[in-house]
């Protein structure tokens, strides 16, 4: 525990060159971060600051002490109902003060926490609970339809036939003492993959993996004790327990929720600037939301803001500079580890890039044809001496494909500067060929985005009788616009002047994007579909 901490009072005051060349993962043989950190130091030395704060559909407030009270209440009352070390717990809640009780409860419990969305279907629940071999479930009452009859507890959050009445927690010993000591070691999630390139893998993390593992997103977000940090993500996948979570508390700061039924960027902004929230993240959809609005007319308290869960296009960079006077910096990392590559709090921003490895990050990258290390080709994380603590330990029943050759291979494609800057260009799946130059839709999405008209955009490799494949952009328009001949030539023209003449868009198609539930365009679903599509001749040299 004294490690973690100094490991953590470290990064908090050290600059990013600093942070990179002399931090060092701390070693850790008995942790539990719900008992020793979050229980131990924060609701001790800072038992009346508040821990969490939703505001919106719904309200709450918690100390961290409070919260600590009742998360043992819970872990005291799920021992009770038989969960025990490693059970699996299927935790299917929205952004409300329950998720965060049961969170730390079963942590402190040493069980199995499986996060899940409440947009899961009834036919994704089976999969989970049946992969995930689960024993206990924590869901709303509204969901609890959803569920598949089988031999596991059944907890709800409100009035739900046969199941145990979750508040009934409040009623047990606010004082939580463990059966026995938990090791860094020990498993403690289960996340299943959004799924962008196929069927959804099962992530396994450990106690150190995550809670402390996400030390290096601490740093990278810039959040500090006292901060008040908003992150709009979505309960149950890996991003809200980097920023709504581990990397926050890491740092003594407040978890502040917007919860919302339908987002609102107006409703968002007004957030940020009654509640002074001093470090923002949101992923790429969100900030094209944000700057839709007059973002010059919102006056922030904010003191830097970062992005994550696909790579920031620099128009949306340029446009937040201008208005706010703060720069967006990007950052990158996977369900399968914290945060990876980063700009830095302080750091010089180069656009497009995602930035430099994070302290506790040796990243390389890889050839994927030759296997050779240089600065083109895959992300890849060292596994001798040099793997990073917020690394998974693998996936459960799944392929080892991806921990090979003595490393941890992503599946991201990018490239490395004379400066040490990474830049992302795509999937190893998304990345094509058209007339034999290497595409990459990140960049032309980029581009596309640009321009008024585009508010999202994703682009596939169309079929081509001379050039093999040339770049397709399937577009969602911004409001305002039509779906049109004007429109597309006016796309058209932009992407003439901006790109190379191989690089150009060559096909555009008026469309809503394929996502994932956690809102990832899914480029799979396009390239399986523009095969199948015939093209009139005058459709092929636009």
């Amino acid at each position: 525990m004294s490690d973690f901490r100094a490991a953590r009072d470290f990064l908090l005051g050290a600059d990013a060159a600093t942070a990179r060349r002399d931090f060092r993962w701390p070693e850790l043989g008995a942790f539990n971060w719900a008992l020793d950190w979050f229980d131990g130091v924060l609701a001790t030395e800072t038992p009346d600051a508040v821990a969490l704060k939703i505001v919106g559909e719904s309200s709450a407030t918690y100390t961290f002490a409070e919260l600590s009270e009742r998360s043992s209440q819970v872990a005291n009352w799920l021992h009770e109902q038989g969960v025990r070390r490693g059970d699996r717990v299927l935790l299917m809640l929205g952004n409300q003060a329950e998720l965060w009780e049961s969170l730390l409860a079963v942590m402190k419990l040493g069980a199995v926490v499986i996060p899940a969305t409440t947009l899961l279907t009834g036919k994704d629940i089976v999969e989970r609970i049946e992969r995930g071999h689960v024993s206990h479930v924590i869901a709303n009452a509204s969901d609890a339809g959803k569920f598949p009859a089988g031999e596991y507890t059944k907890i709800a959050v409100g009035d739900a036939y046969n199941w145990l009445p979750y508040h009934d927690a409040y009623h047990a010993h606010d004082r939580f003492t463990p059966d026995e000591q938990t090791r860094a070691g020990d498993t403690l999630l289960l996340y299943f993959t959004s799924g962008t390139t196929s069927q959804p893998k099962l992530v396994e993390h450990t106690h150190a993996s995550y809670p402390a593992g996400h030390l290096s997103t601490m740093f990278w977000i810039g959040v500090r004790p006292g901060d008040v940090h908003l992150n709009v993500s979505s309960p149950g996948w890996a991003k809200h327990a980097w920023s709504n979570v581990f990397a926050p508390w890491n740092a003594g700061a407040t978890v502040l929720v917007h919860d919302y039924r339908r987002f609102s960027a107006p409703a968002l902004l007004e957030v940020l600037r009654d509640e002074r929230v001093s470090t923002f993240c949101a992923p790429p959809t969100v900030w094209r939301m944000l700057i839709q609005e007059d973002l010059a007319a919102w006056k922030l308290p904010l003191r830097t803001a970062v992005a994550a869960g696909e790579p920031l296009n620099p128009e949306i960079i340029d446009q937040v500079a201008k208005a706010w006077g703060i720069t967006i910096r990007d950052g990158y990392g996977q369900t399968e580890t914290t945060a990876q590559i980063g700009n830095a709090p302080g750091e010089a921003v180069k656009a497009g890039s995602m930035g430099l490895p994070l302290p506790g990050y040796d990243v390389v990258l890889i050839d994927p044809i030759t296997g050779e290390q240089g600065n083109d080709g895959e992300i890849c994380l060292p596994l001798d001496a040099r793997r990073p603590l917020g690394l998974m330990s693998g996936y459960v029943g799944g392929s080892t494909e991806a921990m090979r050759d003595g490393f941890y291979h992503t599946g991201d494609v990018a490239t490395r500067d004379d400066d040490g800057y990474i830049t992302y260009v795509g999937r190893t799946d998304d990345v094509f060929k058209a007339s034999d130059y290497r595409i990459s839709p990140f960049e032309l999405e980029s581009v596309l985005l640009e321009h008024a008209a585009v508010a999202e955009a994703a682009v596939v490799p169309a079929p081509d009788p001379v050039r093999l494949a040339v770049p397709k952009a399937y577009v969602t328009l911004a409001p305002g616009f039509e779906p049109g001949e004007e429109t597309a030539r006016s796309i058209f023209e932009h992407c003439r002047r901006e790109l190379a003449p191989y690089k150009r868009v060559r096909r555009l198609e008026f469309d809503e994007l394929p996502k994932t539930i956690s809102g990832k365009i899914r480029r799979v679903e396009l390239r399986v579909r523009e095969p199948r599509k015939e093209y009139r001749e005058e459709d092929l040299n636009p």
